[in-house]
């Protein structure tokens, strides 16, 4: 699977994308894909302040409970409602669910994400697919 080239992806296995100063994140198909089926969403309240590389919520699935790691620091404007009831939209399809909206504190911070390109060689490295 390609990874969209219009976003930045972290080594945690999330995803932002960034349109002017503000961004949607989400997390990636490979981490889905690790994580297995998705039960449990547990997002921010609109209004907090989010830190790059620091946690902002976790994604329970049958398998395990994983902490989401910011790609950038900001305020959360917007979170997916829909993940409340059904988070296995999140297996569905990855890319298209995302999980906050941020507006960002320093677009900068987004110069140190990988790319598609950089993010699927990491994954191969690590062992994905």
């Amino acid at each position: 699977m390609g990874y969209p080239a219009d976003r930045k992806y972290t080594k945690q296995h999330e995803w932002i994308q960034a349109n002017g100063t503000t961004a949607t994140v989400g997390i990636t198909d490979h981490a889905q894909e690790e994580l297995g089926d998705i039960v449990f969403v547990d997002l921010p309240k609109v209004g907090a302040e989010i830190t790059a590389g620091k946690t902002f919520g976790s994604v329970e699935s049958v398998k395990a409970v994983s902490d989401l790691y910011a790609p950038a620091s900001g305020t959360v404007t917007e979170t997916n409602d829909d993940l409340a009831t059904s988070p296995e939209k999140v297996n569905k399809d990855a890319h298209s669910s995302w999980m906050m909206k941020i507006a960002l504190k320093n677009q900068s911070e987004l110069d140190a994400l990988l790319s598609a390109a950089d993010y699927e060689k990491f994954v191969a490295e690590e062992g994905g697919h």
